[in-house]
């Protein structure tokens, strides 16, 4: 088999695989297509605010929680090389520190989603 064949067998592979997921992206987007009418001026600027919110919501609580992250291993790092027989003690509570803020980030999430997944039009 020569390499001209062999690329264009993999070609044909990565087309296949192209067309299959532009097949299933069509088709996950087909009930978009079928809506009938669009949304009240209300409805769609109270949208566009929860998306808005929602993105300011995970953005700030992602930002927070990395940088808080960042400042706890930063002092554990500091306190076990002042003092390496406190280590596993320091390494626990780091841990769990860590743990909360992790925690807190997902509750953020939480909400973003909710916000986003609330039925405006119940509502208006």
């Amino acid at each position: 088999m020569s390499p001209f064949q062999k690329r264009s067998l993999i070609m044909n592979k990565n087309l296949k695989a192209l067309g299959l997921l532009l097949f299933f992206a069509f088709m996950a987007a087909a009930p978009l297509l079928a809506q009938e009418g669009a949304l009240s001026e209300t409805k769609a600027s109270i949208y566009k605010i929860s998306i808005i919110v929602g993105g300011a919501i995970i953005t700030l609580a992602a930002a927070a929680g990395a940088f808080c992250q960042a400042k706890a291993i930063s002092s554990a790092c500091e306190g076990i090389s002042r003092n390496p027989s406190a280590a596993p003690h320091i390494r626990f509570i780091l841990l769990l520190g860590l743990i909360l803020i992790e925690t807190l980030v997902i509750y953020a999430l939480l909400v973003t989603f909710i916000i986003l997944m609330v039925k405006w039009n119940t509502y208006l």
